[in-house]
């Protein structure tokens, strides 16, 4: 990856450049052309390192990518012989501990996702053996089930009393440090690879990317079938967001594809 690329595509993954289904055929042409561009594609997700590095290696990706919901970001040197890790959140281990606390307190039982068996992360995910393993290796946050709304307001009053705070995806919640988020993460990677001027077109599709959108320069609201998420409806109202033409990968595509063609300096 070029330190000095006038652009990143940042991007989620879950629901963003892939389906339900975890497809992403209809943005592969759009992938080509950043790769032609040389304009980094940079996954900023939930989904754990190994997930990723298995996304990037099928997918033919060798950028930078941030993790656990802007926890951790890694990338590989020059040679790509080793890989370097930047880490901005408390570790899983605190975080259950945590987790734990917050059920006590609320005498609602928040269950994480590693404690369901491998039939209820299926039903849930979709995901299957080898994948769900990659899913469960996690360093530093919690997903745990979606509680009802009134619980979740809750939760998150609680969680300043432990310098968490938590974000609602549309699987799963997931708690992480105050230290942690998409748009920090994005802003410590700017700094370590020396690119302050970088400009950033960031892609997302729910609660969880709002610091990702709010942070970026060109910041786009990927839709689900039945519209956007309604924690992004406020930016786009304010046209602080763009919104996609489609769901997923299409319009995720046709989205970047847009930007890319009104760029004056590539």
């Amino acid at each position: 990856m070029s330190n000095n690329s006038k652009y990143w595509v940042v991007t989620d993954l879950d629901g963003t450049l892939m389906d339900e289904n975890y497809d992403i055929s209809p943005a592969k042409k759009t992938l080509e052309l950043l790769s032609e561009l040389n304009i980094p594609v940079i996954p900023c997700t939930s989904k754990t390192a190994s997930e990723v590095r298995y996304f990037r290696k099928e997918n033919g990706l060798f950028d930078p990518f941030i993790v656990e919901n802007g926890s951790a970001v890694y990338g590989f040197n020059a040679s790509r012989s080793s890989e370097w890790e930047l880490i901005l959140g408390k570790s899983y281990k605190e975080l259950r501990n945590i987790l734990k606390n917050i059920s006590n307190t609320l005498n609602f039982h928040l269950t994480p996702l590693n404690d369901l068996n491998q039939n209820q992360i299926f039903e849930l995910t979709g995901l299957k053996e080898q994948a769900i393993i990659r899913a469960l290796d996690r360093h530093w946050s919690v997903p745990f089930l979606n509680p009802p709304d009134e619980i979740f307001e809750k939760v998150k009053l609680i969680c300043d009393n432990y310098n968490v705070h938590v974000f609602k995806g549309n699987r799963m919640s997931h708690l992480l440090s105050s230290n942690s988020h998409k748009g920090e993460a994005v802003n410590k990677l700017k700094v370590y690879l020396n690119n302050k001027d970088v400009r950033i077109i960031a892609l997302g599709d729910s609660q969880n990317d709002l610091p990702l959108l709010e942070y970026a320069d060109i910041s786009i609201v990927v839709p689900g079938k039945n519209g956007p998420n309604k924690y992004l409806q406020n930016g786009i109202d304010k046209n602080l967001f763009r919104l996609a033409d489609a769901p997923h990968a299409r319009g995720w595509s046709n989205s970047v594809e847009d930007v890319i063609r009104n760029l004056k300096d590539l």
